[in-house]
């Protein structure tokens, strides 16, 4: 299994020229650099302890996840808890940091779109309306029932 995250390492003479030449051409169209795991040195050296290290990354950052899809439901910060663990996996796998990056680029785009003027002013007038709506509900319900909790209406 090639997560692209060993391409640091030295492998079979072989294997590291189809590699390196596949990757020259890849870096040289795309212009960016190769993801290089963030793996110390001598984890790196021993192929064993470096799967041990891929497969920690992905337990430590496959929990962080979990966390924030917990916490979209529950009280926390979900969100910044998903995105904490996607840049843990981006430490180490290839295509988590495509993924990050790809991420990033969306919520400035989105950020960009939010401070449009046209954009904000349809949001004021929506935010607006969802108020005077709530605020006309919440006026009848107290017109009809008055401050009464609605487990305590006797006679109905």
């Amino acid at each position: 299994m090639n997560t692209g995250s060993d391409r640091g390492t030295q492998g079979s003479a072989a294997e590291s020229g189809v590699e390196s030449a596949a990757d020259d051409t890849t870096q040289q169209t795309t212009g960016e650099a190769q993801h290089v795991s963030k793996a110390p040195a001598f984890i790196k050296s021993r192929r064993t302890l470096h799967l041990s290290w891929q497969v920690g990354v992905f337990v430590v950052g496959l929990a962080v996840i979990g966390a924030g899809v917990a916490m979209l439901v529950l009280p926390g910060p979900g969100w910044v808890a998903i995105f904490a663990g996607l840049a843990i996996w981006a430490t180490e796998f290839a295509w988590a940091h495509l993924v990050l990056r790809w991420t990033k680029r969306k919520v400035t785009e989105a950020a960009q779109k939010a401070l449009d003027p046209k954009v904000r002013r349809r949001n004021l007038i929506l935010t607006g309306a969802g108020l005077v709506i709530a605020g006309a509900l919440i006026g009848f319900y107290l017109w009809k029932y008055g401050l009464t909790p609605p487990w305590d209406l006797k006679d109905q």
